[in-house]
């Protein structure tokens, strides 16, 4: 193996993309553009059993849209190819042929009837899940016959059944298993198809990756792996195994506790670049207070020895301030761009540019993600007042409020139209008459033309209302019970 760095993300197509493979996926491009180095992306499909159709296009598409552009894969030439293990069965079949005759593996004939009893008996007695070697002792003669029977089977590894293995990790360190606590792993099922430990292996090895950065769910893999390179005469490539992602009462993230999928971040408006920024602060810090890094300053910055061992949680109000960051940072014109979608995707009418770009500015001052323009907006679409906040409804109830908003029914009368200036002038008039100021005197008016005690700026809300919307809100203010 040469000393280029060559990383892979080497997802399974069984379904859209988790935020915990997009964290895999991005410290692997991080880490592999920070030495200048190759990254592949690996289509690990030989479970043919949770393939989904169309999987691996929004796999690309996903990668492409969060900017990980990787350098070799199943869309681009490459002199590994192909990248999609269900096209490079005969390799896998060749490598498990040899450390069959070489005395590594053997043949199981075990039914899933013999192997699910055995399984329920080491439970009864309090005893790790693992095969129990049943066929290891098969003699040559016996093993030929089961064949020219044409009995089912599988290959599995043979494991050592004594000592441990000792392995350093990246992020870990040393690491220590006791080889009697490891299976002897299938490495070939039944139906032809390799298992992810015989074919990522093979894979690695033979498309010459120096770093396999990955889940924490893999550790106590790796015993298995290191023998099946020491069985080959490889050298094992560098490992650094990631810490879980949990929600915030420790749990293990996953999708039964929500969403979960980049899709469904995208599509509620969050921008690929918080995503990536939200994503790579769950278990690496800079060891600085800095938290918003363009793509450029976190390849700079990332280093796998700042990777921490426990699991990161996801904090999802934290991802929303950090989106809106984001999007308060945009241009103008790109802001305009990107929040415009989800005012179709609501109902609301994009015609007149100036007066929707007005409110695309004054709602992003305080939405998290696009999603958002949904609430942010309507008050500006709507013919009806809409409050849905109790403290809200509770202002408008108090008789100084009832005062107000009396007072300035009773001066919008005087004037034809009412733009920010005149409001200014009926506001002035309103406090003069009611001797109410500050809050007293501003808080019923916020309400009342917004249905919020927090919201628009109200010269904007003035000047897109008009008179005639300005009355009938401030009237069904009062008429609230």
């Amino acid at each position: 193996m040469n000393n280029l760095v060559r990383t892979r993300f080497a997802p399974s197509p069984t379904g859209f993309l988790h935020v915990g493979g997009l964290r895999t996926a991005l410290y692997n491009f991080l880490f592999a553009r920070k030495h200048s180095g190759i990254m592949v992306l690996r289509i690990e499909d030989t479970d043919r059993t949770r393939y989904v159709e169309g999987a691996i296009e929004n796999l690309i598409t996903t990668l492409h849209t969060m900017g990980l552009t990787y350098d070799e894969g199943p869309d681009l030439d490459g002199k590994h190819a192909p990248y999609l293990q269900s096209q490079r069965l005969k390799l896998y079949q060749e490598h498990a042929q040899h450390l069959l005759d070489k005395n590594d593996a053997y043949y199981c004939f075990c039914t899933s009837e013999r192997l699910e009893k055995m399984r329920k008996a080491q439970e009864a007695a309090n005893l790790q899940s693992k095969y129990d070697g049943t066929c290891r002792g098969l003699s040559e003669s016996q093993v030929q016959e089961n064949l020219r029977k044409q009995l089912p089977h599988v290959v599995r590894l043979k494991m050592p059944e004594t000592g441990e293995s000792r392995f350093s990790d990246l992020i870990r360190g040393e690491v220590a298993v006791q080889n009697e606590l490891v299976d002897d792993q299938i490495l070939i099922k039944s139906d032809g198809f390799p298992t992810y430990h015989l074919a990522n292996v093979v894979d690695d090895h033979h498309m010459e990756i120096s770093h396999v950065i990955r889940g924490e769910e893999w550790l106590l893999s790796v015993p298995k792996h290191l023998r099946l390179y020491d069985a080959f005469s490889w050298t094992p490539p560098q490992m650094a195994h990631l810490p879980l992602l949990l929600n915030p009462n420790r749990s293990k993230l996953s999708k039964r506790q929500g969403d979960v999928a980049v899709e469904d971040f995208l599509t509620k408006g969050y921008l690929p670049e918080a995503l990536n920024n939200f994503v790579a602060l769950l278990g690496w810090n800079p060891g600085t207070d800095q938290e918003i890094f363009t793509i450029t300053q976190l390849i700079d910055e990332f280093s796998l020895e700042r990777v921490n061992k426990s699991g990161a949680v996801f904090d999802l109000q934290k991802l929303k301030w950090m989106n809106g960051q984001y999007i308060r940072q945009l241009p103008e014109n790109e802001r305009r761009a990107f929040l415009i979608p989800y005012f179709k995707k609501y109902g609301y009418s994009t015609e007149g540019s100036d007066k929707l770009g007005k409110i695309v500015d004054s709602i992003s001052k305080r939405i998290s993600f696009g999603d958002e323009v949904k609430n942010e907006a309507a008050i500006f679409f709507s013919d009806s007042l809409i409050i849905s906040e109790e403290e809200s409804r509770d202002i408008l109830q108090r008789e100084s409020a009832r005062t107000v908003l009396q007072a300035f029914l009773d001066k919008i009368e005087n004037f034809t139209e009412v733009g920010v200036e005149e409001f200014k002038t009926i506001m002035k008039e309103v406090q003069e008459k009611t001797g109410f100021k500050k809050e007293e005197l501003w808080m019923p008016i916020r309400v009342a033309l917004t249905g919020v005690n927090h919201g628009p700026d109200l010269p904007l809300v003035i000047e897109m209302f008009g008179k005639n919307k300005i009355q009938n809100f401030i009237k069904e203010a009062l008429n609230l019970n």
